[in-house]
């Protein structure tokens, strides 16, 4: 799953090493959490052009007769999400692009979960695949939420957890955004991020809790004060 990311370092420098075009919204978190707002940049319906706006995280289907649903859907799984009622729409009609400066897993451990920041090598920029909806209660109460879409992991993260976000190539931006784009394309580009593009490492259990915000969150931290890449696999 992808339960916790982070966000900083919020420029227009930011979104062109993305590939992203546009100004971006002031956002910035080092521990973006469930139920927070999250950046992200979407096709507005009404005029077919991208912009940037924030979502709720955790997606609330506009069919919903509360704003509350019975699990938080943070996350969607991208085996199926073509069919899941909470989810098809949305992955027909409304997705988006969630920047990430990278995110957060919790390895087992015999002594309990070690938190890990997954990043670029080098620092740098994710584009999550997401999905969003807009819900609309009684009187003038209105959501607009997301979730985050997760696949099996590559080498490197089946060593920290069984499920990754989706990240986007940049070659994969426009698609991803463009309604015109038929499902089996869009299906093809929910895979593995490849593991050579990212490096992990050890951060102190400051993280776990949301109400902690700040670059603590990011430090690294144990024993191991180099970093978790693919080629330490592979020793």
């Amino acid at each position: 799953m992808c339960g916790r990311f982070a966000f900083f370092g919020n420029n227009q420098e930011t979104m062109e090493s993305l590939g992203i075009a546009g100004e971006p919204l002031p956002f910035e978190s080092y521990n973006i959490a469930p139920s927070q707002d999250v950046l992200a940049l979407r096709i507005w319906p009404e005029t077919e052009l991208p912009e940037w706006t924030t979502f709720r995280w955790g997606l609330v289907p506009f069919w919903s007769k509360t704003s509350k649903t019975k699990f938080p859907m943070i996350n969607a799984r991208a085996e199926g999400i073509e069919k899941k009622p909470s989810f098809r729409g949305p992955f027909k009609y409304r997705r988006c692009i969630i920047p990430a400066s990278g995110f957060y897993e919790w390895q087992k451990r015999a002594g309990g979960k070690q938190p890990y920041f997954i990043r670029p090598p080098g620092g740098g920029y994710f584009a999550l695949a997401g999905i969003w909806d807009h819900w609309q209660g009684m009187g003038l109460q209105e959501i607009e939420s997301c979730a985050i879409i997760t696949t099996t992991p590559n080498s490197m993260m089946a060593n920290i957890h069984d499920r990754m976000p989706v990240i986007l190539a940049e070659s994969d931006l426009a698609a991803w955004l463009d309604q015109k784009v038929g499902q089996g394309d869009l299906l093809a580009i929910l895979q593995p991020y490849p593991a050579e593009k990212m490096e992990a490492y050890p951060v102190s259990s400051f993280v776990n809790s949301p109400r902690n915000n700040g670059p603590e969150c990011v430090e690294r931290v144990g024993e191991q004060q180099g970093l978790f890449t693919m080629q330490d696999m592979e020793l």
